[in-house]
């Protein structure tokens, strides 16, 4: 194995957690979980040589796992999504009483996708400066976007 390959698969083993959080994000079934996280390191490894350190490997992992699954939702999930939102129940309308965290988790599963990345790095304890490098937006539009997902949260979570 040449040196390329096991540098990068020392970088998958130590960010797949990573990877991980996004696909979870993006996905409801394992199959597709599997699929995404399958699709983000083809994608990582057709960029890894054009890698040049001038952000943290980590942002752009997260820049290229976020921007595949974004993608690949549009892309493979879409014919799925009619054929759900005809089976998945409104929140107000489950029985049992759902915890404040199910139903934080029930209102972000119906965000718009990129709405989602900027939920997933704001959990993640990200820095506005650190979102703004991931996203490939000003740091001052992160905090608008980040207060109008906020409050759609709220709206959602009733």
């Amino acid at each position: 194995m040449e040196a390329n390959q096991k540098e990068f698969l020392s970088l998958i083993d130590e960010y797949q957690k990573i990877i991980h959080k996004v696909c979870s994000m993006y996905t409801d079934n394992r199959i597709d979980h599997e699929d995404l996280f399958q699709e983000i390191l083809t994608q990582l490894w057709i960029g890894y040589g054009r890698f040049n350190g001038q952000s943290k490997l980590s942002t752009w992992i997260y820049r290229v796992s976020l921007y595949t699954s974004i993608s690949y939702i549009k892309k493979v999930i879409k014919d799925r999504e009619g054929l759900k939102e005809l089976v998945i129940e409104e929140p107000s309308s489950i029985k049992t009483e759902e915890s404040d965290e199910e139903l934080m988790k029930l209102a972000i599963k119906k965000l718009e996708r990129a709405d989602k990345a900027f939920i997933l790095l704001y959990l993640e304890d990200k820095s506005y400066k650190e979102m703004s490098e991931i996203l490939g937006i000003s740091e001052s539009n992160v905090g608008v976007k980040l207060n109008r997902i906020k409050k759609k949260l709220k709206i959602l979570m009733g």
